[in-house]
């Protein structure tokens, strides 16, 4: 082996050290809170494409807990630091960014689109995340892999696919939604318990 194919070595050896500390990172720690609660860790991305403007997209970390009442949401960035911490309880939610200021409005859906700009359908979420439909709302396209879990549905106006499920739900949510505003998809993927 030449000393140029060894260098090469370590600098790939470096590189994939480096991605797999930065993986590690982007994943915060499960939210603590008292009593039983559904509650997953993992990551996100969001890929925004409104008409006749630039795409955004961002990805990082998310940690989940929702007791039935209150559902807490951390987002981070790819490198661990939190972003922003949404707190959904009946009647408001609250958006806290890393700086400390906040943003309430009457539900988070209202809230994300306000700050925003755009709809992110967290109501939707909260059940979608646990393999379920949203109930009193109307869903269309519903189909169910061999074991009757939920795969894919149409409802609020997104198309949601459910895929690689564990004992708590589906290991990842793909969101999609097209309308006259532009395309928005949204991935989560959990990490496994």
């Amino acid at each position: 082996m030449s000393l140029h194919q060894g260098l090469r070595g370590i600098r790939l050896w470096l590189v994939l050290c480096l991605a797999f500390w930065l993986a590690a990172c982007a994943t915060p720690s499960r939210i603590a809170g008292q009593g039983a609660a559904f509650d997953r860790v993992g990551r996100f991305a969001v890929n925004l494409q409104p008409m006749a403007q630039p795409p955004y997209a961002a990805q990082g970390g998310f940690s989940w807990r929702d007791d039935g009442r209150v559902l807490r949401l951390d987002l981070s960035s790819p490198l661990g630091g939190v972003l922003a911490r949404i707190q959904v309880i009946p009647g408001q939610a609250v958006l806290e960014r890393s700086d400390g200021s906040q943003t309430s409005a009457a539900s988070a859906d209202t809230l994300l689109a306000q700050v925003w700009g755009y709809p992110m359908p967290v109501t939707g979420l909260r059940y979608w995340i646990q393999g379920q439909a949203t109930p009193g709302s109307p869903a269309t396209a519903m189909q169910r892999d061999a074991q009757g879990r939920l795969t894919t549905l149409q409802q609020d106006g997104w198309e949601i696919r459910l895929s690689d499920y564990d004992d708590q739900g589906p290991g990842r949510v793909r969101l999609l939604r097209q309308d006259a505003q532009g395309q928005w998809r949204l991935q989560l993927i959990m990490d496994r318990p």
